[in-house]
């Protein structure tokens, strides 16, 4: 893989945006009722960072809007009790992104 990043998206939370949905009339009964969204990978600054990914939707977010998702077991937590399948979820729908550039150049 020359010249191309390679992400690895694991536990935690990270910064994307919602570039669009996936429309799914056959799936597991868990899944019925849950938004499926196309989500962009972002840095703190808002550029593309990675490959975009799906994931289930539990806070009600559209698109163009700047979400927090998490992966892994993690993922499943918003839908408790219910055990939904899942390994992505949109868990949050950011209003501002601050970074502080001091704060960047020390590390």
């Amino acid at each position: 893989m020359t010249g191309r990043r390679r992400h690895w998206y694991g536990a935690g939370m990270h910064l994307g945006r919602v570039i669009g949905n996936v429309v799914s009339t056959a799936k597991l009964e868990p899944l019925n009722g849950h938004k499926l969204l196309v989500l962009q990978p972002i840095d703190a600054a808002g550029r593309s960072d990675g490959r975009s990914v799906v994931a289930i939707d539990s806070v009600g977010a559209g698109v163009g809007e700047i979400v927090i998702w998490c992966r892994g077991k993690e993922s499943s937590f918003p839908f408790l009790p219910r055990n939904v399948p899942s390994d992505c979820s949109v868990v949050g729908i950011v209003d501002t992104v601050f970074v502080d550039d001091r704060a960047r150049e020390a590390s």
